[in-house]
């Protein structure tokens, strides 16, 4: 009897999806620099998680850092120029879905495995795809999915 193994596939880890959402966090506030401790408690990412994220995010050009009182982390590259893709590139690797490619040593099955065209094939459409979400087009969407609330205060025409 053969045992199957089941994996759940994770084209997204905790490391790209904290970035993205600690992104979209600054991005909604262009011009601001915001505080990880603000970040971590309205996105509900770990504080200590976060901070190894942005400290990464810096070291790409992605934010920018300012110490001191009105200090925090600010948006330096244009959120439409950040795409899906280069944050899974920065925190898990290539775009990969089959779990053989992940492993450090090639699978041995490599050379007979009839799937593996097919896989390369669908991580380069999936690559295609994650390059066509930015951070700017998940904010705008975000944005139009929970517009802002106009103030109840009446308006009154003289």
């Amino acid at each position: 009897m053969v045992s199957i193994k089941q994996a759940a596939m994770k084209v997204l880890t905790k490391n790209t999806d904290y970035a993205i959402r600690a992104l979209l966090a600054l991005a909604s506030k262009t011009g601001s620099y915001v505080s990880a401790k603000s970040i971590a408690t309205e996105h509900d990412i770990p504080y200590q998680f976060l901070r190894r994220l942005l400290q990464e995010m810096i070291r790409h050009n992605l934010i920018v850092s300012k110490e001191g009182v009105q200090g925090g982390f600010m948006m330096q590259k244009d959120p439409d120029e950040i795409t899906v893709t280069e944050l899974i590139e920065i925190f898990q690797g290539k775009v990969q879905v089959s779990e053989c490619m992940f492993r450090k040593q090639i699978c041995g099955n490599r050379a007979r495995c009839v799937l593996r065209h097919e896989i390369m094939r669908i991580e380069q459409v999936v690559q295609s795809e994650f390059e066509k979400v930015t951070i700017g087009k998940l904010l705008r969407d975000l944005e139009a999915a929970n517009p802002v609330k106009l103030s109840s205060t009446p308006i009154t025409h003289n």
